[in-house]
This record gives C-alpha cells, structure tokens and sequence, in this order.
C-alpha cells in the first residue's frame, strides 16, 4: 500500500503556516501530523504528499496502482486506524463533510463521486482546520503522542538534583536535566533526545521538549506547550507551540501562540493572549480576508516561518504575522503582518526578497542547513502570492 497525505479544502485556512509546508508538517502534541499516522501504520510503507504545485519539489508526490490517500489534519485514535485500514478499494472514509481517507484520489474532489462508496465513521477525533487548533488540541494530543512514544519503554534516568512530581515523566537518552522542577500531575512530560533543560527552570505538563532542543535558565512553563526540535526557549510560556528550530531565548511571555520553523523572538518581547475587555477573539483568515471569530476567549501569536521581532515587542491579541516579516520599534503593530514586511507601529515597507534570503541563509547556516534552490523558490512563490497585502 502507498500513502499519499493529501492537503484538504482547509489547507488555505491554515496559512500563514502552511505557506512553506503541507498540512502533514504541522505539529501538535508532540509529533507532527503525518508522524502521528506513520507511527501507526505498517512499517516501512512509502509516502508521499498531494499538496500545491509550488510545494511539490520538496514534497513530491508519487502514486502507484494502490494508493491510500489519508488527510493528516484528522489526528488519528486507534479507532479511526483500524476503520481506515479496512477501507476496500473504492471506499471512502468521512465524517460530515470531512474526508479522512480514501482509496480513490477522484474522491477528494467529489465525495459523491459515483465510482466511490462513502463510509460514514462515528468515533471522535480532533480536526486541525484553524492555525489556533493547535494549541487548543494540544493537550490532548501530547498525552495521546506520550502514550504512543513511551508505551512498554523504560525512560532514562535523571539526576537527583531535579525535583519530580508525578509518575508521567519521560527522558530520552542523551537529555540533559538539572535542578529543574518537573510537574506531571496535571499531564505528561516528554524530555526528547539529547534536549537540554536548565537549572531553575520549572515546567507544569502536559509538555514536550523535542530532540536537540533547550529550555534556558530559569524557564517557566506552563502546559500544554510544545518546543519543537532545534529550538531555544527562555523566559513564560503558556499553551504554546514553536514548530521547529526557532528561538525565544530571553524573557518575555508568549501565550496561547504558534511559532513557526527560523523565526526569533527579541529579548523581553511579549504577546497579549486575552482582550482588556475579555470577548472573543478575532484572527485574521486568508481564505475570508478578514478577522474571523475564534471562537476563544485566549488567543494570542500566530508568526509564519522565518520571521522575527526585535527587543521589547508587544503582539496584541490575536496577531497574525506572516513568513518572513521583520518586527521592531515601540508600540503595538496591527495585528495582521503582511509577509515580507518590515516595519512596526509606525508603519511596514516591503522587505525586499535578496536581502530576506541572505538573513534567511544565514540562520539555517548556523543550524548546519543550507537555504537551497527549492526552498528559495517556495519563498519566491510566497513572496509574490502576498504581494497585495504590501501594497
């Protein structure tokens, strides 16, 4: 069987964070979307992804004569697995209007095709349709990804000078944890492959510090958060997520928020996640063009990959900033950021496309990575789609 991880008719609500990536890179819990499905099927399958064209050389897609097209945003139970490995050969799997899997690409564009017979599955699942979805699923998809990662395992030991509290903690081998306090009473905590948690930090779980990340002196966290691998993570965070190899290395809140891959939060910079006047939350949607309700009273930072904000900003509530934005200055910018923009509260030009790639290759450079011919060109792609928001 070949796995194909499509991209469905929500990948569009999902921006800024889907601009650089399909919808099965996303990550809530403590594995991304696809890694959620792949840890539960068959091993050794081949995969593949039904995403847009401009993302497709660095998410290629291949198809052979027996295809199971499965919808990563659809957070698998064991449940849903088994309903979705019965499929026969022209079935369907929904839920609503929600189509979970299918054995026919032609159904993905048409549920009622008449060569597909629909499958209606009645379990419960968590659906990521909202970039705000993943931290409002992120508890619950941490204790599902802890029970997955850990089942039948023996954690690594951990030195004495930390204060436990709780059964539910987990360390890789090769993780550094010292003098911290770690309390799992009110959910797991999964310390990944050779992560770093420095003295005096104190984490309330559920949490989850992915491979090679840091948690810097003093930290406090409160769950359900997730840091990404190849991240550096300073000073109060709550409820959040950063997706990968970006860095808040200082003091500073961040809450309620989403942090996309090479993004960097300047010292003692902070987000608003609650209105003074406590209603409801508005963010900004790019399939509606305009700030939609949330339907949450927290809501706080959604930042596209490789963006950045200097030393001392202030995100209001329910701020949206797009890739590769550059954010500085006194005052509170308007909370929707257009891509490739470079300003604050006074006011944003636009940044210009060379001079973003340099930085860009830069910061990957220090993680060893080289910005190349595709990923530039998706920047490019990018960089041209926003253009109108510059204008």
């Amino acid at each position: 069987m070949n796995i194909i991880f499509f991209d469905d008719a929500n990948r569009d609500h999902l921006l800024p964070l889907t601009f650089t990536r399909p919808s099965a890179k996303l990550r809530c819990g403590i594995l991304n979307l696809e890694e959620k499905w792949l840890k539960r099927l068959p091993d050794n399958l081949a995969y593949s992804y039904l995403t847009e064209d401009y993302l497709a050389k660095k998410f290629p897609l291949v198809e052979t004569d027996t295809n199971l097209y499965i919808n990563p945003a659809v957070c698998p139970t064991q449940q849903l697995m088994d309903a979705v490995l019965s499929l026969g050969a022209s079935e369907t799997l929904m839920k609503g209007e929600i189509i979970i899997a299918s054995r026919t690409k032609a159904a993905l564009l048409d549920a009622n095709e008449q060569d597909t017979e629909v499958l209606d599955f009645e379990g419960d699942f968590n659906y990521i349709s909202r970039p705000y979805h993943l931290f409002q699923y992120n508890g619950a998809e941490l204790e599902l990804d802890y029970k997955l990662l850990t089942d039948g395992r023996q954690s690594a030991s951990i030195s004495e000078t930390n204060t436990i509290i709780g059964d539910d903690v987990f360390v890789e081998e090769g993780a550094f944890v010292e003098a911290a306090v770690l309390n799992a009473k009110s959910g797991p905590i999964y310390i990944g492959k050779d992560a770093t948690v420095m003295e005096g930090s104190v984490v309330r779980g559920p949490f989850a510090l992915c491979d090679h990340s840091t948690l810097k002196l003093s930290a406090k966290i409160y769950g359900p958060t997730t840091i990404g691998p190849h991240c550096k993570v300073g000073g109060e965070v709550n409820n959040s997520l950063l997706l990968g190899y970006s860095n808040k290395g200082h003091d500073g809140f961040l809450g309620n928020s989403v942090i996309g891959e090479w993004c960097n939060i300047g010292a003692d910079s902070n987000n608003s996640n609650l209105k003074n006047n406590y209603e409801e939350v508005k963010l900004w949607d790019y399939v509606e063009g305009r700030f939609a309700k949330t339907g949450l009273q927290f809501c706080g930072l959604v930042m596209g990959d490789h963006s950045k904000c200097g030393i001392n900003t202030m995100f209001n509530t329910g701020t949206v900033v797009g890739v590769s934005a550059n954010i500085y200055g006194g005052g509170f910018p308007r909370n929707f950021i257009s891509s490739f923009a470079w300003g604050g509260s006074g006011g944003f030009t636009e940044y210009r496309f060379d001079k973003a790639m340099k930085t860009a290759a830069l910061v990957m450079e220090r993680r060893g990575i080289e910005l190349d011919e595709v990923e530039r060109d998706i920047l490019q792609v990018v960089f041209d789609k926003t253009a109108s928001y510059r204008a």
